[in-house]
């Protein structure tokens, strides 16, 4: 929660900002809101309980908020492509570019190339934080490297989990480079080789990260981070007994539930919960309207597009028809995921009808009140939320049903049932239980809980990879060009071969 209105304690993130001022290239309107506790010119860089590798840190952590890693390209490959979202806006607008779901995304869009520096930029971050780590002997620093070297991990594993999601091979980076032709010129790894590459970063990061830190480091990545995105990865690859573990992990830990209400988790007031396992942080205040280096334009881009006061964003990925027939009658999470033209909301605004499109993500709408503290309307200061509690417990459900046995057929549909009595809010009308014990009838209620419950939330097309479903999906939610021996994965950047002199290979089909 922000200080605004009970927000939360964001120390933590001017250290990022401070770092970002270096290499931040968002690049439109930016907006601020005062965190608690900032840091000033007279303790800066790290205060006591922080560490010497802190200035490299965050500098690493400062690349998640830039526009080539999160806000455009992110939003058009995780969500657009998938049958959760269209690309909204207005037919004409960045049709070249966002329009991911028009089948196949060619080599030489800007938003591909994006997506491979921006991702690239937090791997060379973080690679500088262990080169530091492992040249500072002193005595000193020895309390701090692990932790660091922990963290500078984590955010590799992660980028590299990104990558290979989204491009299939790429070349493992893991040194600092001094020139960035040579770097440019590594060749690609296989894919099996790159997934053990994230697993031994992520386990690092799971062994050596506290499971929780002082709340003036609020956003910093916890063991809990690690081991579910660890949990994330193995779930890709379908190692289920490894992946059922490293949820477990998370679950056994204690720091996380699902008191939050479904309703609040998108809300300002919602950030950092005790369902927040990752989040990427943001912030934004009336003081510096002039530079974009503390926010993140994830929100902006998907805003409600209007006019005057409901001139929100730019009103690209918008909830889907198909989506919008996915719930259950009765389901709330509905009405939290998407917002109508006309609907009033709970903040008590009324959108206008006749707007451009007639839904638009409700999971990025902005509370009014904080809109005019900061004297701007477009949501620089939203968290992006990666992964959640309710994002685990499904995990969980899906591996252990998909090892099988009626010990682990129980404790699917137990972490199953969590997820919909949160959603159900003591509505015994909607969302009944799952009592099947069926394995193939469960796969498909958990497969449905997880499109419904993480909606808009950068998961849905990669599921429908791993499930070896997408074209089948795709195909009949208005996507016919979706080739399965092509869009799987995203081109090489032509920008990136054309760098390496042809190391780098095409992927196949493009």
């Amino acid at each position: 929660m922000k200080m605004l209105f009970n927000i939360k304690n964001k120390l933590f993130l001017f250290l990022l900002f401070v770092s970002a001022l270096l290499q931040l290239s968002c690049k439109k309107n930016f907006l601020e809101r005062i965190p608690q506790g900032q840091y000033t010119s007279d303790n800066y860089p790290y205060p006591a309980g922080a560490g010497p590798f802190d200035q490299y840190i965050f500098g690493a952590y400062a690349t998640l908020r830039t526009w080539e890693t999160s806000v455009f390209g992110f939003v058009g490959a995780t969500s657009i492509r998938s049958d959760d979202a269209d690309k909204g806006s207005t037919p004409a607008d960045a049709a070249a570019q966002i329009q991911m779901d028009n089948f196949p995304v060619a080599p030489t869009n800007g938003l591909v190339n994006d997506l491979w520096k921006g991702y690239f930029n937090t791997i060379n971050r973080s690679n500088i934080v262990l080169d530091q780590a492992g040249k500072d002997n002193s005595a000193a620093s020895a309390p701090f490297k692990a932790q660091a070297q922990g963290e500078a991990r984590f955010l590799r594993g992660y980028s590299y989990f990104m990558l290979v999601r989204l491009f299939g091979r790429v070349p493992i980076i893991d040194t600092v480079f001094t020139d960035a032709a040579s770097q440019s010129n590594v060749a690609q790894s296989e894919v099996v080789d790159i997934y053990n590459f994230i697993e031994q970063d992520l386990q690092f990061a799971a062994s050596t990260l506290p499971i929780e830190w002082d709340s003036k480091f609020i956003g910093r990545v916890t063991s809990g981070a690690a081991n579910g995105i660890l949990a994330k990865v193995y779930l890709t690859q379908a190692k289920w007994p490894q992946a059922m573990a490293a949820a477990n992990a998370v679950i056994m830990s204690g720091k996380y539930d699902l008191n939050t209400p479904y309703d609040k988790i998108f809300s300002e007031d919602g950030e950092n919960s005790s369902e927040s396992v990752f989040e990427i942080q943001a912030t934004a205040d009336a003081s510096n309207p002039s530079t974009d280096a503390y926010g993140v334009q994830y929100t902006n881009v998907q805003g409600v597009r209007g006019t005057g006061a409901f001139d929100l964003g730019w009103g690209f990925n918008i909830p889907s028809t198909y989506l919008e027939a996915a719930y259950d009658a009765g389901d709330p999470r509905k009405d939290r995921t998407i917002l109508y033209a006309g609907e009033t909301t709970s903040y008590g605004e009324t959108l206008p009808m006749g707007l451009p499109n007639p839904r638009y993500n409700q999971k990025v709408y902005t509370n009014p009140s904080i809109r005019n503290s900061v004297g701007n309307r477009f949501g620089w200061w939203m968290n992006i939320r990666i992964l959640r509690y309710a994002d685990v417990l499904l995990m969980y459900a899906e591996a252990a049903n998909e090892i099988g046995g009626a010990a682990n057929i129980a404790e699917a549909l137990a972490k199953l049932e969590m997820v919909r009595a949160r959603a159900r809010a003591g509505n015994a009308a909607i969302l009944p239980p799952v009592t099947t014990t069926d394995q193939a009838t469960l796969r498909s209620a958990i497969r449905k809980e997880r499109r419904i419950e993480l909606a808009m939330e950068h998961d849905r097309f990669f599921d429908l990879v791993r499930w070896d479903i997408a074209a089948s999906t795709l195909q009949s939610s208005g996507r016919p060009n979706f080739n399965n021996d092509r869009d799987k994965v995203l081109p090489i950047p032509q920008a990136q071969i054309d760098l390496s002199q042809n190391v780098l290979e095409q992927n196949p089909n493009y």
